[in-house]
Parts: C-alpha cells; sequence; structure tokens
C-alpha cells in the first residue's frame, strides 16, 4: 500500500507538471472561482514558501535523505493509515526530487515547477500537497497513540491497568484465608463436648 499511494502521489505530479509547463509557461496566469483559485507556472530553487533560495543542493541531498529515511521506515510498517501516511510523504519528496535532479538550470540544482496558487498562499504543487497532508495525518495518527507496527500505546496502558486488576483481585482471597485457617481451632473447641458425650453412657449406666 505505501508503495501504491507513492506511485500514484508521484505520478499525479509528474504529469500535472507536464501539463502546466506545455500550457501554462510563459502565459498569463489563469483565474479559477472567482480568484480562490489561480494557475500559473513558477519556478522554485528553493524549499516551501521559496525558503533558502541559494541552497538548492542542500536541499536535494535532504529531500533523497528523506526519501531513504520513509523507505528504511518501512521495513517495521504493519499499519494501513500509516502506510498511506508514509506513501504521501514519499510520493511527494520523489516529485520535489525528480525536479531537482532532472529540470534546468542543472542536476541537483533543478527548479521545482509549481503552479497552484491560493489567496495568501505561496505557490505550490501536489507534491507539496501530499507531503503536508501526509503529515498532518502522521500527527492524527501520533495523537491516537497508533504506531507505525500496528499497536496502540493507549491498550498497553490498559493492559497495565488490567494486570494491576488482576493481581488486586488476587489479593483480596488472602484475606478470607484467615477465617479458615481458624476452623481448626473451632474443630479442636467441641472435642471437651465430645468427652462429654462419652463420659455421659457411663454416667447414666
Amino acid at each position: 500500500m505505501l508503495a501504491v499511494v507513492a506511485v500514484l502521489a508521484l505520478a499525479a505530479d509528474i504529469v500535472t507538471k507536464m501539463i502546466v509547463v506545455a500550457t501554462l509557461q510563459g502565459e498569463e496566469p489563469i483565474r479559477l472561482l472567482g480568484g480562490l483559485l489561480t494557475l500559473r507556472e513558477t519556478r522554485n530553487s528553493g524549499a516551501a514558501f521559496s525558503i533558502g533560495t541559494g541552497y538548492t543542493v542542500v536541499f536535494t541531498l535532504i529531500a533523497s535523505g528523506v526519501v531513504v529515511a520513509i523507505i528504511w521506515t518501512g521495513r517495521n510498517l504493519r499499519s494501513l493509515p500509516w502506510a498511506i501516511c508514509l506513501g504521501l510523504m514519499l510520493g511527494g519528496a520523489l516529485g520535489n526530487l525528480v525536479d531537482r535532479m532532472f529540470r534546468a538550470p542543472a542536476p541537483l540544482e533543478g527548479h521545482v515547477v509549481d503552479w497552484i496558487q491560493v489567496p495568501n498562499w505561496p505557490v505550490f504543487n501536489l507534491a507539496d500537497s501530499a507531503v503536508v497532508c501526509g503529515g498532518v495525518l502522521a500527527v492524527v495518527l501520533a495523537a491516537r497513540g497508533l504506531q507505525i507496527d500496528g499497536t496502540r500505546i493507549t491498550d498497553d496502558k490498559d493492559e497495565d491497568g488490567d494486570g494491576g486488576g488482576g493481581e488486586s483481585a488476587k489479593s483480596e482471597p488472602s484475606e478470607p484465608s484467615e477465617p479458615k485457617s481458624s476452623e481448626p481451632k473451632s474443630a479442636d473447641e467441641p472435642k471437651p463436648a465430645d468427652e462429654r458425650d462419652a463420659r455421659t453412657p457411663g454416667d447414666e449406666s
């Protein structure tokens, strides 16, 4: 599932960028929905929000490290939600990494194609959207205690609570055991009564 989501996110990003470059490069922006959505072709040499435009190679190496880290983490993956989450992040990271590797002006220094703009927000692409959606999903899953291996932190706490209850349940029967130990004492007390019963026939005789 991680691989499927990553491939779909990567394919969608590459195809849309190809269409944007072929149709919007050098053209006027297209405004849709009354200006709520604008389609324009821009190039970004830095990170998100055009930060660090002079460190394209550094961001390329960082993106490569993120891809390797996600693939490495996937070895212990046993959760479908986490598979979707990591797949989105992997596909988005690969989408922008492809631009940095193969687009102008040079390998490792390529400028990322951005083309989606909404009011009061920098221009972005589908790869950025995939990374952000994957990050938000990761926060939600972590907040709910769901781990990558499919376990839940809350389940462990519940088991500990049950274990504590079991121990207290086992310790409770130890209290009634004391009256049981007193039963032999009560059994010794009737012995004088038995002796009286034994003497009674003698007295009658």
